[in-house]
């Protein structure tokens, strides 16, 4: 299987929700909608442009779609 609907599709998509509910969610108890949806849309933000990610090489998702080089760290 090598087309659409892949096991490994479905890998990516609960890795994002379990992040979203381990870092944002469960730990800000939202009251209202609106405050889960302002601190939910801050925290993909987070996620996309300052969280970096081992899988990218240490690059945030936003460097990675920008096609920015990994970052080599030199020895000292």
């Amino acid at each position: 299987m090598d087309g659409k609907g892949r096991w490994i599709d479905n890998r990516f998509v609960k890795r994002l929700w379990r992040s979203l509910k381990y870092e944002c969610v469960y730990i800000n108890a939202f009251e209202t909608g609106t405050e889960a949806r302002k601190g939910v849309g801050t925290w993909i933000d987070y996620y996309n442009t300052e969280r970096p990610h081992s899988a990218l090489g240490g690059r945030t998702p936003g460097e990675a779609y920008e096609g920015l080089p990994i970052q080599v760290k030199q020895a000292a």
